[in-house]
């Protein structure tokens, strides 16, 4: 603005100097078109589209589920491309699911007898190595997610072979229905189950130049189960031979297993830096009121302790009021002021229709409270799984993401 009000008076001095034939009502036309410009310069700015940050996460998750991107080489491939044409920075790809590992696994050939989703399409590859490899190649920042935590397949091999290692309810039921699928829960307070996902985090953290690992609620516990024989005998052994409380929520015995998980967290977070220092630590949950109650994962706590580095906040809501309500928490204030937090939002499901409006209307919700970014669920929604047209919805994108950005790493420049 300032070098275009300079450009207009050199430009009137030189046409007094070098025209001073020319009519007085030429300047006067040269003033108003001036104050015309001046005038409406507020007004338009109004219409400019929000610049996009230079630092900021612009993540995507990769799943095996409702999606075929992880099954083939090259198909894989042009999926990283095509989000770094798309100016995304970050991918969060699954690594456990189902039961099995997405990579070669020596821990789960040990422990489940098989080394690898028997899944058709990655049988001779080693899906994590490429996405490692192109991901970086591409200047993606690569963070393996664990998805499934430990939650099985109730029919898996896992739940088969080590039945020992299931929780239940108070009732003695294992089932948990997510949707159609009958899941079952490995217990988080059983010291061979601890050991398992413990060696399985290590083996990827060794064996891949990853930049992170995430985890989600799915590393509690649904607060319904607990009552193994195994967990039932340990809470007795710390209460005197009393017994838990028959209400799943009761603070006391909700505190009591959420504190355990924190515990092996820690442990967890120790392992990993461990192993490798610079390999960030990771967490996707659903708000804490949600993650501690249901899921006796008490998010908050992990980021006081200081084993969380970066929080994506799933806020999968399509009512606007609600979706902001929930930026606006104070475990949320206080989490930015120590380490970036980011928002999920989601794109879609193979169910569901999200419209392109609604994801840039989010994201600039967002972008208004200056959170470190945004990651999206999941890949195969960004543009396939859509009413929307392809086109509409990448298109949608670049405005969303219409130049690069850094991630924003804690452990290289972040400033709350």
């Amino acid at each position: 603005m300032k070098r275009f009000v300079k450009w207009c008076v050199e430009l009137l001095r030189w046409n007094t100097h070098q025209r001073k034939k020319q009519s007085l009502f030429a300047g006067i036309v040269m003033l108003s078109m001036m104050a015309t410009f001046m005038l409406s310069f507020p007004l338009a700015a109004k219409n400019i589209p929000t610049q996009s940050p230079a630092s900021e996460l612009r993540g995507v998750w990769l799943t095996n589920i409702d999606s075929d991107v992880l099954f083939e080489r090259n198909r894989l491939k042009n999926a990283l491309q095509k989000l770094d044409e798309l100016n995304f920075n970050t991918v969060y790809p699954a690594v456990w699911n189902w039961g099995y590992t997405l990579y070669p696994s020596k821990v789960a050939a040990k422990v489940i007898g098989r080394s690898l989703d028997p899944t058709p399409g990655l049988q001779g590859r080693d899906m994590l190595k490429e996405i490692v490899d192109e991901g970086h190649k591409q200047g993606l920042t690569v963070i393996p997610w664990f998805e499934f935590g430990f939650m099985a397949p109730a029919d898996s091999l896992l739940a088969k072979n080590r039945p020992q290692w299931l929780t239940s309810r108070s009732n003695g039921t294992k089932i948990v229905k997510e949707g159609i699928h009958n899941r079952v829960w490995l217990n988080p307070f059983h010291p061979d189950v601890q050991k398992f996902i413990q060696d399985l985090i290590v083996e990827i953290v060794r064996n891949y130049d990853i930049d992170g690992i995430q985890f989600d609620d799915h590393f509690g516990l649904p607060s319904e189960l607990g009552y193994d024989a195994y967990t039932v005998a340990l809470y007795q052994k710390e209460h005197g031979g009393k017994a838990p409380s028959k209400n799943f929520q009761d603070p006391e015995w909700v505190r009591w297993r959420a504190n355990k998980i924190t515990d092996f967290m820690k442990r967890v977070f120790t392992a990993i830096k461990t192993t490798k220092r610079n390999c960030l630590v990771s967490v996707a949950p659903n708000p804490q009121r949600f993650s501690y109650e249901f899921f006796l994962a008490d998010w908050q706590k992990w980021e006081r302790l200081g084993i969380v580095e970066e929080l994506v906040l799933q806020i999968y809501r399509d009512d606007l009021n609600v979706f902001v309500k929930e930026l606006e928490y104070p475990e949320v204030k206080a989490a930015r002021s120590h380490i970036p937090v980011s928002v999920g939002i989601i794109t879609g499901l193979k169910n569901k229709n999200v419209p392109i409006t609604q994801i840039q209307t989010q994201v600039q919700k967002v972008r208004d409270r200056n959170f470190a970014g945004v990651s999206f669920f999941f890949y195969e929604s960004l543009w396939n799984l859509s009413k929307e047209a392809s086109s509409i919805r990448q298109s949608g994108l670049q405005k969303i993401f219409p130049t690069p950005a850094k991630y924003p790493s804690l452990l290289a420049d972040w400033k709350p």
